[in-house]
């Protein structure tokens, strides 16, 4: 459930993601693209928004549930924060390169996704 609700908030969002994007690029909003090409980047977000938001939600209720077993009620708020937390981490380890190749993709939209993939795990 929640790698569905990630995929669908991600791709509701992702043109104004864009929008947003290329108004930060450093070569400026039309060069980056302007309203050109809106969905440039998409199926990297697409990709990994569902492992993305499972491997939160997944990592979130484990570690809920380790903690809430070895700790008192009144520490339920500092529970829920570290497995958020622990959540959080293990998401980046998704969310961070599939970002970056969203990012790079929405400024360079006359290539496709697959070659900014290609060219990322290339050079770095």
């Amino acid at each position: 459930a929640g790698g569905i609700a990630g995929v669908c908030v991600d791709l509701i969002l992702f043109p104004l993601d864009t929008i947003k994007t290329r108004l930060q690029s450093p070569q400026g909003f039309k060069k980056a693209g302007g309203f050109r090409g809106i969905y440039a980047g998409v199926p990297s977000a697409a990709v990994g928004s569902f492992p993305n938001a499972a491997a939160f939600f997944v990592t979130y209720e484990y570690v809920k549930c380790l903690l809430h077993t070895a700790s008192p009620p009144y520490l339920s708020p500092v529970t829920h924060m570290a497995a958020a937390s622990f959540g959080e981490v293990v998401a980046c380890l998704i969310r961070v390169p599939s970002e970056v190749v969203k990012q790079r993709a929405q400024v360079s939209p006359s290539s496709s996704t697959f070659q900014v993939l290609s060219n990322t795990l290339y050079r770095e």
